[in-house]
C-alpha cells in the first residue's frame, strides 16, 4: 500500500513539472509563430480561438491523432528504428 502511495506521488510530481513545460514550449511556439508572421507580413496562426491561443491544443491533437503509415514493401523494424539511429548518432560528434 506504501509503494502504491509513493509511484502516484512520484507521476503527480513528474506531472506538475512536465505539464507547465510542455505549455510554455507550446506557447512559445505560438508566439514564434506570430512573430514570423509579422516579419513576412502574413497572418500568423489565428484561426483557433481568440488571438490564436487554442493552436497548441490543435497541434497537439492533430500530433496524436495522426496516423503512421508502413510502407508495404520496407522492412517494419528498419522504417522505425532509422530515425532512432540517427538521432543518436548526432549526438556522438
Amino acid at each position: 500500500m506504501f509503494n502504491i502511495i509513493l509511484i502516484v506521488f512520484f507521476i503527480l510530481k513528474c506531472l506538475c513539472i512536465l505539464v507547465p513545460v510542455l505549455m510554455t514550449v507550446a506557447f512559445f511556439t505560438v508566439f514564434e509563430r506570430k512573430i514570423m508572421g509579422a516579419m513576412q507580413r502574413r497572418r500568423g496562426p489565428s484561426v483557433v480561438g481568440v488571438f490564436g491561443l487554442i493552436q497548441p491544443f490543435a497541434d497537439a491533437l492533430k500530433l496524436v491523432v495522426k496516423e503512421t503509415i508502413f510502407p508495404s514493401t520496407s522492412n517494419t523494424l528498419v522504417f522505425i528504428l532509422a530515425p532512432m539511429i540517427t538521432f543518436s548518432l548526432s549526438f556522438v560528434s
